[in-house]
């Protein structure tokens, strides 16, 4: 999984987190949110369950039906550590509240004797550094294992990239993505060797990380360095701190990056924008990260190439009701169009979307002496919008009628010569405007004649 992490980095796959729309980042870190905090209400309130569902309605009736193990002292503390944190930031930034309500919750505990949960008697803390061993590896196994290492390096990449867009949302900086993943890489090709699973990014560490000041590399450095130092010396301390207080740290970190109000604000938004939003939400609460997330980018693609689809426009230009721009000499409403000529217009992108559009809008005319074909506003072509050019090109051809292409961009220039269209068009019948075009299209009619 490391190693193809690494793979991806190198082959700037990283850079694909950009295409992400921002109603499905805002659905996830959202829903995640929403599991952190539910996650940390049984310690927050003391309840010793001897299993905690993974599912989220599961989390739920287990809260629900064991309220009657509620502990008030631990809620009390879980409470006192949560209003440290709202007030001290009026006494000084500085200092993390964070940091205060951990110190605060551990003394009382520890000079009180007070009978609560703590990091030691829940899990126990280690005092030395795992030892080094060589993974058995042979060519069966990798074979075997081939599938489940690509899914955890997808799962790995697209968790790591999406925790750091979140940190850009939260510091404003860019992140990059393609040395995301080989750093990440090479944490997971080293870490088995020390017994390590696969690792990545943390949307919850890194947004309490930023919240407490942490924005730059250095913050990452130094979380390591202190986690080694308390795994090495200070275990015995860090064995001491309370559950409760630990809980309520990460119910003000869900409460942080749930983005609640931005959340709220993009139901204003296009209700496709508000069906992504929604749909990546509930499936990130209600059944799973790794789903959520490709629902939410198969429907976004989905959605974006619908709205493209609309936008893109192809059709005959009738001069009577054309108004146009009347300070553009190119403009359709200063056109003097000869008798046997149609102009026949694209406007937007010419990709799957729309061609069908495009071929609809074909079939319902009568192919004339001449016809322009007007790409002024295509910026850009894609195979399909190839396949449905090349048929007007060979329809036209069949009825006799002369094609002449006006105002093509760049792109779409480059994928015809491609796909071998501007020989069989004619470069003498492709021109930079209309007015090239049309005295083009009278040149035939006059040869006609």
């Amino acid at each position: 999984a490391g190693v193809m992490l690494v793979v991806m980095g190198i082959c700037c796959l990283g850079s694909i987190i950009k295409y992400l729309p921002y109603p499905l980042i805002i659905g996830f870190t959202t829903g995640i949110a929403v599991i952190i905090a539910v996650t940390q209400i049984p310690a927050f309130l003391g309840m010793q369950l001897e299993t905690f569902p993974g599912e989220f309605i599961g989390k739920l009736e287990a809260i629900g039906t064991h309220l009657n193990l509620v502990d008030p002292l631990s809620a009390g503390l879980g409470l006192l550590a949560l209003l440290i944190m709202i007030i001290w930031p009026r006494v000084t930034r500085r200092i993390p509240g964070s940091l205060i309500a951990i110190l605060v919750t551990t003394l009382l505990v520890t000079l009180l004797k007070l009978p609560v949960e703590t990091i030691g008697s829940r899990f126990g803390v280690p005092n030395h550094l795992p030892a080094f061993t060589v993974p058995v590896i042979s060519f069966e196994l990798m074979k075997s294992l081939f599938a489940p290492a690509l899914t955890i390096a997808l799962l790995a990449a697209i968790e790591s990239l999406l925790s750091a867009v979140v940190a850009d949302g939260m510091t404003g900086q860019r992140h990059r993505s393609n040395m995301e993943l080989v750093a990440q890489g090479i944490a997971n090709i080293v870490c088995p060797f020390f017994g390590g699973i696969p690792a990545t990014g943390a949307i919850a560490r890194t947004a309490t990380n930023i919240k407490n000041g942490g924005t730059t590399p250095l913050a990452g450095i130094v979380h390591a360095v202190t986690l080694t130092l308390i795994l090495l010396f200070f275990g015995r301390y860090a064995a001491l701190i309370p559950m409760p207080a630990l809980a309520a740290i990460l119910l003000v970190v869900a409460y942080n990056m749930s983005e609640w109000r931005f959340f709220v604000k993009l139901f204003r938004s296009p209700r496709s924008d508000v069906l992504v939003l929604l749909t990546v939400f509930l499936l990130t609460v209600f059944a799973d990260l790794t789903v959520a997330i490709q629902v939410g980018v198969v429907l976004s693609a989905f959605l974006f190439m619908r709205r493209m689809e609309t936008v893109t426009n192809a059709g005959i230009i009738n001069l009577e009701d054309e108004d146009g721009d009347l300070n553009d000499p190119n403009a359709s409403a200063h056109l003097n169009v000869p008798k046997g000529v149609e102009i026949f217009e694209i406007d937007g992108p010419f990709f799957f979307g729309a061609a069908s559009k495009f071929q609809d809008e074909i079939r319902k005319i009568k192919l004339p002496k001449v016809l322009i074909l007007r790409m002024r506003h295509v910026p850009a072509i894609d195979a399909t919008g190839l396949r449905a050019l090349e048929g007007m090109v060979n329809s036209t051809r069949r009825n006799g009628t002369a094609l002449i292409i006006s105002g093509i961009h760049k792109q779409p220039v480059a994928a015809m010569q491609k796909a071998g269209l501007i020989e069989k068009i004619g470069r003498a019948n492709i021109h930079k405007d209309i007015s090239r075009a049309l005295d083009n299209a009278r040149l035939i009619l006059q040869k006609q004649i």
